[in-house]
């Protein structure tokens, strides 16, 4: 590969290892290759947990419900995702039904697992007897994790770029055969050129497919160039709002305004994506040439419904700050420091 310095070179596996294969009673089994995208996919439901667990313990609810709810939301999150990409993305892919469960094959659609969580959680409180929105408020800070990790494993997977820039911190990524573009002389500043070769896809759209590693770079290939790494600022911005949202839930706790929390991640988190979206590339090409991409515009809806409950949070007089299972051990509770808490008016 040729370039110069002048953007941050990005060319980082994103396979952690490889293993295998090996050779059992005449069988091949692997190779092994766990990703990063799959550790950081995973991490904030291993993390959360603890989060999860220290809030319900605060709150005198047994921690134990957290186990129970992480098994709904990593169900609803997976098969949200996956099915919210293939309809808002890749609808291509009903052709073939077993292709939908394919999820190694890649396609993750974010507002998909949101609309997952949501189901998830409505049918996680439905059948344990939690309030709705007093549980979303909570999990949105865990979430919010999440959205952190899972942003940075885009970027080890150098997916969801931005588009061109010429800032100080932009990005340069060889491994991007998506956004790979005719090569130009002199070469761009931060520009690298890639051992690369044209290739059709099945939509009539051209790519490229990287040839092996130490193929000589012919004077022609296509090149990569600095792009704002927009899998940064999202994953920063979740950063702020997991801190955000849980120094207001540790003022208050079991006095949070109902839906408070979950409205204000709400919309803070979607007005952000479609402004955002902005510096990022287009993911599908029906999405080009028009003025709000596909990400913008399931957004939009999300943003209402957050100001919707932000406008509601906490006025209902028979339930201000929803209500939980208090279920917590006497002395389990005075260990974790948790305050007495007298019964909420509309509690169930």
């Amino acid at each position: 590969m040729l370039s110069s310095l002048a953007s941050i070179f990005w060319n980082v596996d994103p396979t952690i290892f490889a293993a295998g294969p090996w050779h059992v009673f005449g069988l091949e089994i692997g190779p092994l290759t766990p990703r990063w995208y799959g550790l950081l996919f995973m991490a904030p439901f291993v993390l959360g947990t603890f989060v999860l667990s220290h809030i319900y313990r605060s709150e005198k609810t047994s921690p134990l419900w957290v186990d129970v709810i992480t098994v709904y939301m990593l169900v609803g999150t997976i098969v949200g995702a996956r099915l919210g990409h293939v309809l808002f993305y890749e609808p291509a892919i009903l052709k073939d039904p077993l292709e939908v469960f394919k999820i190694w094959h890649g396609g993750l659609a974010s507002h998909g697992a949101t609309i997952g969580i949501l189901l998830a959680v409505w049918l996680f409180s439905r059948n344990n007897k939690f309030d709705y929105l007093w549980t979303l408020d909570r999990i949105v800070i865990v979430v919010a994790l999440g959205g952190a990790c899972i942003r940075m494993g885009n970027l080890m997977n150098s997916e969801i770029v931005g588009k061109p820039t010429d800032a100080p911190w932009a990005f340069t990524f060889p491994r991007d055969v998506e956004h790979l573009v005719p090569v130009t002389r002199p070469l761009p500043a931060g520009a690298v050129q890639v051992a690369a070769v044209p290739v059709q896809l099945v939509d009539g759209t051209t790519s490229y497919r990287l040839l092996p590693e130490g193929t000589p770079v012919a004077p022609d290939a296509p090149m990569a160039v600095p792009r704002h790494p927009t899998q940064i600022y999202e994953s920063l911005f979740c950063v702020f709002l997991l801190a955000l949202l849980y120094s207001m839930w540790n003022r208050t706790r079991e006095k949070t305004p109902r839906g408070q929390l979950f409205g204000l991640f709400v919309v803070l988190l979607f007005t952000f994506r479609l402004l955002v979206e902005y510096l990022k590339e287009n993911q599908v090409s029906f999405e080009n040439g028009n003025f709000l991409n596909q990400g913008q515009l399931l957004s939009i809806p999300f943003i209402l419904i957050g100001i919707w409950v932000l406008l509601r949070a906490g006025k209902d007089p028979n339930n201000p700050y929803g209500y939980a299972p208090r279920d917590l051990d006497a002395a389990e509770a005075a260990a974790a420091g948790a305050p007495t808490i007298a019964p909420a008016a509309g509690r169930k």
